[in-house]
């Protein structure tokens, strides 16, 4: 017999699609309300629902009906569809296999810095865009203590010993560290310590135009 613990069962799968929509619906409805300055209290009066039941609708433990919907619509002057938005939102994966990272030019690329980005995902909704990347030094880099951009980042180091500055301090790093920063200070290696120096840095700024 076959174990049953590694069998799917295909309503529970559903079932867990369902909840993902209730929730999904339930927070677009607290995220309007709260927008439009209204209490559980202001809306239930509106729409002649009972508070009891908007809360189960925010908190995702209930399906609300299209009528339901259709009333909650009007009462937030959305349109139903606007219920669904975060449901339908696509989200995003980027699958990197090895060696097979795309080389770029970035300001310390002319310092021998070599630059693999391991993918790229803009914002939806958040005005946020990520950016990570697979750094090398070797023997032909030099020290570039002078990076400056928007948002903050975080380095791993993976395998040699570096120097790295930001603002007016200096981190002697070592596999296994990290060092988490405002990127809008100058920052950047000043010292190669060990090579050859492998480490990620992770990139997070405000999409431009959001």
């Amino acid at each position: 017999m076959p174990n049953s613990k590694l069998r799917q069962d295909p309503h529970k799968v559903q079932e867990a699609r369902e909840k993902n929509l209730e929730t999904a619906i339930g927070r677009e409805v607290r995220e309007v309300r709260r927008a439009r300055g209204m209490t559980v209290a202001d809306l239930a009066e509106v729409t002649g629902l009972s508070v009891g039941m908007l809360s189960k609708i925010e908190n995702g433990v209930t399906s609300a009906s299209l009528t339901t919907l259709q009333a909650l619509s009007a009462a937030l002057s959305v349109p139903v569809t606007a219920f669904f938005r975060r449901f339908e939102e696509r989200r995003e994966a980027v699958h990197v296999k090895a060696g097979e990272a795309l080389e770029i030019e970035r300001a310390g690329t002319r310092a021998g810095h070599q630059y693999n980005l391991l993918g790229h995902l803009g914002a939806n909704n958040s005005g946020v865009v990520v950016e990570p990347y697979l750094i090398t030094l070797s023997e032909e880099s030099d020290v570039f203590p002078t990076f400056q951009h928007d948002g903050v980042e975080l380095l791993y180091i993976l395998e040699g010993e570096v120097g790295y500055r930001h603002g007016d301090q200096s981190f002697h790093l070592r596999p296994g560290d990290s060092l988490f920063f405002d990127a809008d200070a100058p920052h950047g290696p000043d010292e190669l310590i060990r090579l050859p120096i492998r480490y990620l840095s992770v990139i997070s700024y405000p999409q431009r135009g959001s």
